[in-house]
């Protein structure tokens, strides 16, 4: 199988935690991981991820080409229709997430891990930056036995090449709940980039990403 370079760089984490806390860690330049082949398939996919605060995965997922639509909300609980207050006082067992909506064919899930990985430190359970809780947790909700493998794959070459310092405690677990975030969570970003959060933490992983995924941006 034919072994390319998924990152050219990446940058220090702590521009893509949602908190302010520094952190140390960085991923090596050399990582590189098997690239699966691109599904054919017309219909869309749909992925399921949470990296820490979802009004900053969601303004990075939403600028890949290939991907139709981000939803904030919660997965991974044991309570019904659960409120933020709730997730938030950690009694419900839901992580932040975003479900991604996505054209294969323009855009593999391994294509989305790769900037998953490059955007939250998944070293640090239940945290990222200053945001501590066991809903800011790193998590990857697979929805078939592929997203699985991939996921197992992904992460497997990145412990392989120590890409982290620390091994990866991502979570790889079944999807069996997503529950829409209220409305003033969607589109957060786009809708109040103006605001404290959104410029100085938000803002900084959105241009970072422009420069290390270029080639993946939406024109």
């Amino acid at each position: 199988m034919k072994i390319i370079p998924i990152f050219f760089y990446f940058i220090l984490l702590s521009f893509f935690a949602c908190g302010q806390q520094k952190t140390t860690t960085q991923v090596k330049s050399s990582t590189k991981i098997p690239k699966t082949t691109m599904t054919t398939d017309t219909k869309f996919e749909t992925a399921t991820l949470g990296a820490g605060c979802f009004w900053c995965v969601e303004a990075v997922f939403q600028r890949l080409e290939g991907v139709e639509k981000v939803v904030s909300g919660y997965s991974g609980g044991f309570v019904e229709n659960p409120t933020y207050r709730a997730v938030c006082d950690g009694t419900t067992g839901h992580a932040e997430v975003c479900q991604v909506t996505f054209d294969p064919k323009k855009l593999s899930f391994q294509d989305l891990l790769e900037v998953f990985f490059a955007t939250h430190d998944p070293t640090t359970p239940n945290q990222q930056g200053n945001d501590k809780g066991t809903q800011y947790r790193s998590s990857i909700f697979y929805r078939s036995p592929e997203q699985k493998a991939t996921a197992e794959k992904v992460i497997k070459v990145l412990n392989e090449q120590k890409a982290f310092p620390n091994p990866i405690v991502t979570e790889v677990t079944d999807f069996n709940n997503f529950y829409g975030a209220e409305d003033y969570h969607q589109n957060y970003y786009n809708q109040n980039s103006s605001e404290g959060y959104c410029r100085i933490i938000i803002a900084p992983k959105v241009e970072k990403l422009k420069k290390i995924f270029k080639e993946k941006l939406k024109k």
